[in-house]
């Protein structure tokens, strides 16, 4: 046995020891050591031997070979002058070899295990009556570490004996530590295959709730929902402490509740009725009309135009800087402002819509309320007005029985057949002279693609944007099937809200009659006219398979279409549990896994259940690109097998 001698010697006496056999991590910690012993003193003596000089005499100075991290953290407290240069110090004198001693004290100790840490903490807390703050403060470590113990230190007993016996995971135990209550721990835990990965525990604890990051969370705000009384699991282990919303049917009625107060502004603008609701009633499936382009006042139009000067002039003199001076940002934003406030006046709904009108005020897929105008009910429809007469050329009236054919009215009783110039034609001579004008009508148009064109978009208009559907003598009808009742929550993706805003766009600049639409359409240059058509023929796309349909031309149609537009469907969709993972086999989750990572991660995920592997695969597959076969690129046939059609040979 080392002979030893215990004995105070003053700190600025001692020096570290070249012979310490710690070489690797010396400096981690460093600041939780100096809080301790600043906090409880030295609790353990420093190991030391006698500095010798080249000759081998004792220079008065003590090497510490066992300890060197405690010298370092009191000389960090002599710095911080919290300990005295000279304070004494416990050391145990030792004669032996100082690096066996160094090795020995760094080897045959055992660190406390974690689970004993948390515990510890917690009764600090409990018994001590120490926060979470004052516990930090002593231990030198953040009181967001010591809130994350203590939280571990109150699991269950019974998972904590388990942790300690090698049984979970730390990060398996944190998953668990987002509820304090041990008796729901204990039969997630009973409830788990031998899959516990750490999201499936904190799914399986939470299924109830409402995560943080849901829209309604995110529009009622945590304030609110506290103020009424709702509690919220936080999760401590997460970077951005998400948590989550436990009392669901609270915060659905504080979201209505809220969107009601935004209702009743919509109220005051003098629609029919507003109604509220959280998701879109696209089951209504209401007739919608827009809001028209209207004049701004004189006095708005002269401020409007001050405005967009200011706003060039200012733009014009700061061009090519990287930076914009922050006054200039500044002004420039308030431009913007303004303006789009007077630019939101050109736009106006008809007051007859209005007062047979109503409003939804929805919450969005963002957490910000939508407010959507303009929808009429069927009972709040228009009567339809009775058909006019329709003039002869010989000025007599002509009636339009129901099924679309022309009659001329009848002579009084008793009078000759024999009218002369005044007698109605018959109807077999007005249907032969109009189908020769028919005939006339579709060889000129014929001659004139510029108006055929205009002709087409101004029937699709008037189908798609509900334009009186019968004011065009084109046998064109455009019909847009609704998507919603062929795939689940559709209206409320990314996708389908572009298409709406962009439909809107040309909805409020159209007029809501077909003369007045024929002018608009003849005003709009070629490239304006050509988007309108493009709009309307994609509005009429419909590439659904429905299994009791036979259409493969049409199919095959849609996959010419996918290349020559380059669709990439991967800006529209991803495959998650809902959308696709969750409605497949395992073994096409594996597949779409092998695909798109690796056979690796495939394999590891052979022997999980279909709902863990699914949201393991969600994981893995999130920005990897990957698409189903259905909503590949087609590939392109060959020229050899390519059939020509008649508007591809049009197109040449």
């Amino acid at each position: 046995m080392t002979t030893t001698i215990i004995r105070d010697i003053p700190l600025s006496k001692l020096v570290p020891c070249d012979r310490n056999v710690r070489r690797t991590g010396g400096g981690a910690g460093l600041e939780e050591l100096a809080a301790s012993i600043a906090a409880h003193g030295l609790l353990q003596s420093l190991n030391v031997r006698p500095d010798l000089d080249a000759e081998g005499n004792e220079t008065g100075k003590y090497q510490v070979c066992g300890g060197g991290r405690r010298l370092a953290a009191l000389k960090l407290l002599v710095k911080r002058k919290q300990v005295a240069r000279a304070a004494p110090v416990p050391c145990l004198i030792s004669e032996g070899d100082a690096q066996e001693i160094s090795l020995a004290e760094n080897v045959v100790r055992e660190n406390l295990h974690p689970a004993d840490q948390f515990e510890a903490f917690r009764r600090l807390s409990e018994e001590g009556g120490l926060g979470a703050e004052d516990i930090a403060a002593r231990f030198g470590v953040t009181a967001q570490v010591v809130r994350q113990r203590l939280r571990l230190g109150a699991v269950s007993p019974r998972l904590l004996a388990i942790y300690r016996e090698g049984g979970l995971r730390l990060d398996q135990l944190m998953a668990f530590a987002i509820t304090d209550s041990h008796e729901r721990q204990e039969q997630v835990y009973d409830g788990l295959s031998w899959n516990k990965e750490p999201h499936i525990i904190r799914r399986a604890l939470t299924e109830a709730h409402v995560p943080a990051g849901d829209r309604r969370a995110r529009f009622v705000g945590v304030e609110a929902y506290e103020t009424a009384g709702g509690t919220i699991l936080r999760d401590l282990f997460s970077e951005d402490e998400g948590g989550y919303f436990e009392d669901a049917a609270l915060l659905d009625r504080l979201v209505l509740d809220k969107l009601e107060a935004v209702a009743g502004g919509m109220r005051a603008e003098g629609w029919k009725w507003v109604q509220p609701f959280i998701d879109f009633p696209y089951a209504l499936g209401l007739r919608r009309e827009y809001p028209q382009v209207v004049d701004l006042s004189p006095t708005d139009q002269r401020q409007l135009d001050a405005l967009q000067d200011e706003q060039d002039a200012l733009s014009l003199a700061h061009e090519g800087l990287e930076e914009l001076p922050a006054d200039v940002e500044a002004r420039l934003a308030e431009l913007d402002g303004e303006i789009d406030r007077l630019a939101a006046r050109q736009q106006a709904y008809d007051p007859d819509t209005i007062a047979r009108g109503g409003v939804f005020v929805v919450l969005g897929h963002d957490g910000q309320a939508r407010i959507e105008r303009g929808f009429i009910r069927p009972e709040d429809e228009k009567p339809a007005e009775p058909e006019p007469a329709a003039v002869s050329e010989e000025n007599e009236a002509v009636s339009h029985s129901g099924d679309g054919r022309t009659e001329a009215a009848s002579a009084p009783d008793g009078e000759d057949e024999d009218m002369g110039e005044g007698r109605p034609l018959s109807d077999l001579l007005v249907r032969d002279l109009t189908a020769h004008r028919t005939l006339g009508l579709r060889l000129a148009l014929g001659k004139h693609p510029d108006i055929a064109v205009i002709a087409l978009t101004h029937a699709l208009v008037s189908s798609l944007f509900a334009i009186e559907t019968d004011g065009t003598c084109l046998d064109i009808r455009a019909h847009s099937t609704p998507l919603s009742g062929h795939a689940d929550r559709i209206d409320d993706t990314a996708a389908a809200q572009a298409l709406a805003r962009r439909h809107e766009d040309w909805a409020v600049q159209l007029p809501r009659h077909s003369v007045g639409l024929w002018v608009f359409l003849v005003g709009l240059d070629a490239e304006q006219r050509s988007r309108l058509l493009a709009h309307c023929v994609a509005l009429t796309a419909f590439a659904v398979r429905q299994p009791w349909e036979r259409r493969p031309q049409a199919l095959a149609m849609a996959d010419r279409l996918a290349q020559a537009t380059h669709l990439d469907m991967t800006v529209y969709w991803a495959p998650t549990v809902r959308t696709y993972l969750g409605r497949v086999t395992k073994a096409q989750i594996l597949s779409a896994v092998r695909e798109a990572v690796s056979d690796e991660a495939a394999q590891r995920m052979e022997g999980m259940k279909k709902q863990p592997m699914a949201e393991a695969a969600q994981q893995l597959l999130t920005g990897a690109g990957w698409l189903p076969m259905l909503l590949r690129m087609p590939d392109e046939e060959p020229a050899a097998n390519r059939t020509e059609t008649p508007y591809a040979q049009a197109a040449e």
